[in-house]
């Protein structure tokens, strides 16, 4: 069975920083590209990063310069570090896995960051 475990949500200032894990469980971890997706209430869910199994890296225009996705395929586990947050970085954060080579995709139940002003 697959699973994505996410942790590391939390209640920041603006300003602060946050580190989001998530754990993989039940795939090929290295042939998996991982995305941090967020939703805010009322919102659609977007990307806000994600990351190859070879490292290459993609953030959404909002977060790039402040946040940085690195995984690492020993501990199955990708991270997102989240600095200078923001109240509109406030959100339900999902981890996201898609197989590199199909269709298959996952998702965590989320964890909340929320940022106050």
């Amino acid at each position: 069975q697959v699973q994505l475990v996410e942790s590391g949500g939390g209640l920041v200032q603006s300003g602060g920083s946050l580190r989001l894990s998530c754990a993989a469980s039940g795939i090929t971890f290295s042939l998996h590209r991982m995305g941090w997706y967020r939703q805010a209430p009322g919102k659609q869910r977007e990307l806000v990063a994600d990351i190859g199994g070879g490292g290459s890296t993609n953030y959404a225009d909002s977060v790039r310069g402040r946040f940085t996705i690195s995984r690492d395929n020993a501990k199955s586990t990708v991270y997102l570090q989240m600095n200078n947050l923001q109240p509109e970085d406030t959100g339900v954060y999902y981890c996201n896995s898609r197989f590199q080579l199909g269709r298959a995709e996952y998702w965590g139940k989320g964890t909340q960051v929320t940022v106050s002003a």
